[in-house]
């Protein structure tokens, strides 16, 4: 949603909250427009705290001669892993019913989730990527 999209659906939010609330007002029960209002502030905050956790994001580039994993927060702090393709190993835990619910990459007996914010149907899609994207790597360079 692009900041104007949101600024005209809270306004839309906020007049028809205040449409609602004026019987409300006129039959004397004041309180309950003021919840109303409550609402309207509620959504508000909820959508700003979902744009800034929508600045985090995740990279992973996979090369011959290392796999490289960086998670940037929400705030901008950084955090790198740095794996030789060829020793990392990626876990996968599956639950019958619901699917993928984790991706790791394991290294020397440390576990790293990978796509933590993803569903389980991305969640197995990514695995098979990485698979196969660390197949490749294992594989050496290639030169035409």
């Amino acid at each position: 949603m692009t900041p104007r999209a949101f600024y005209l659906f809270i306004a839309g939010f906020c007049v028809a909250q205040g449409v609602f609330a004026i019987p409300f007002f006129a039959m004397g029960a004041w309180p309950v427009a003021g919840f109303m209002g409550l609402d309207a502030l509620a959504l508000y905050i909820a959508f700003l705290i979902n744009f800034r956790d929508a600045r985090a994001y995740e990279t992973l580039d996979v090369t011959p001669l290392e796999l490289v994993f960086a998670k940037v927060g929400a705030g901008g702090r950084r955090r790198e892993w740095r794996f030789n393709p060829s020793w990392v190993r990626l876990e996968q835990k599956v639950h019958e019913e619901f699917g993928t619910m984790s991706v790791a990459l394991v290294f020397r007996g440390e576990a790293i989730e990978v796509g933590s914010f993803l569903g389980p149907d991305q969640k197995a899609e990514l695995a098979r990527e990485l698979t196969r994207a660390l197949a490749v790597a294992r594989m050496g360079p290639r030169f035409s």
